[in-house]
């Protein structure tokens, strides 16, 4: 097995964290095909596995991002049993979509291939993003059942903080200023959303919705700029109306992302959650 490293978050993680750090997940030497595995300390089985996918308008940032202002929901996460990993994937100023789902999920599978090494139950795996990270996280849970090769693994539950889930409904709200070619959807897309409503429809998570989908926990902020409330909204609805379980907060007051979003409150909904839909969970002795 690889030897523990330390990471420049690790003082996020709760004592004794087991610390797997830049393990490639493609056969290739990209930065950006790099992940970060945290173990809980002491676990004396496999333990189920959440897969964090980062924001930045899939143009920014790294596998690190989003951890600074969710500290307290990273710790109750590992105190409560669940390991983390910490996945990187190519950025849309290199490469287009589909190449961010794609990366999400070569790394879930390598995940799923080496569970047994990092002592991880390949049984039980969350995909959990944050902004862009949650678009990406939506689609690994909705679109997989839909792909022509369908993977391995099995997402059992989705966590998504304020993603944006319907292109087209963006592309033709007053509110946002997609119809841009240096806006970061279209960026993303290669063509913007007007333009292009095939590759809009094509990465949207609402465009996947079946009976067949895990369970989602969703979160938006009431003030978010970036991606409208009414994002969030929409996937609800198109949840409801498909039959897929879904819980929708909407912090009253919250911008497009902060420490609001570490509030006591959200984080015993999410454990709760996890817990509901990752059965048999190791916890924390006393």
């Amino acid at each position: 097995m690889q030897a523990q490293q330390p990471s420049p978050v690790s003082r996020i993680f709760p004592e004794g964290t087991k610390t797997y750090a830049n393990i490639p997940y493609e056969a290739d030497t990209l930065q950006k095909h790099l992940l970060d595995i945290y173990v809980p300390a002491n676990a004396s089985k496999p333990v189920p596995l959440v897969v964090w996918i980062h924001g930045g308008a899939w143009m920014l940032n790294d596998k690190y991002a989003d951890m600074g202002y969710m500290k307290e929901t990273i710790k109750a996460m590992l105190d409560n049993g669940f390991a983390l990993a910490s996945i990187d994937y190519r950025h849309s100023t290199t490469a287009v979509f589909p190449a961010q789902y794609l990366d999400c999920k070569a790394a879930i599978s390598f995940l799923y291939a080496n569970a047994k090494k990092y002592g991880l139950d390949k049984s039980k795996i969350a995909v959990m993003g944050f902004s862009a990270g949650g678009h990406l996280a939506s689609l690994v849970g909705l679109k997989a059942n839909n792909d022509q090769a369908k993977p391995a693994y099995r997402i059992k539950a989705v966590v998504d903080f304020y993603g944006p889930s319907d292109f087209i409904a963006l592309a033709t709200s007053p509110d946002t200023a997609i119809n841009n070619p240096r806006n970061p959807v279209s960026i993303l897309l290669g063509a913007m959303s007007i333009d292009r409503p095939d590759l809009a429809a094509a990465a949207s998570p609402v465009t996947y919705i079946d009976a067949n989908d895990p369970p989602f926990f969703i979160v938006h902020g009431e003030k978010d700029e970036s991606v409208p409330v009414t994002q969030s909204q929409l996937l609800s609805s198109w949840m409801k109306l498909k039959g897929v379980k879904n819980e929708l907060l909407i912090v009253p007051g919250a911008p497009h992302y902060g420490e609001m979003f570490d509030a006591a409150w959200i984080r015993s909904k999410l454990i709760s959650f996890l817990n509901a839909n990752l059965k048999d969970v190791y916890r924390k002795g006393p």
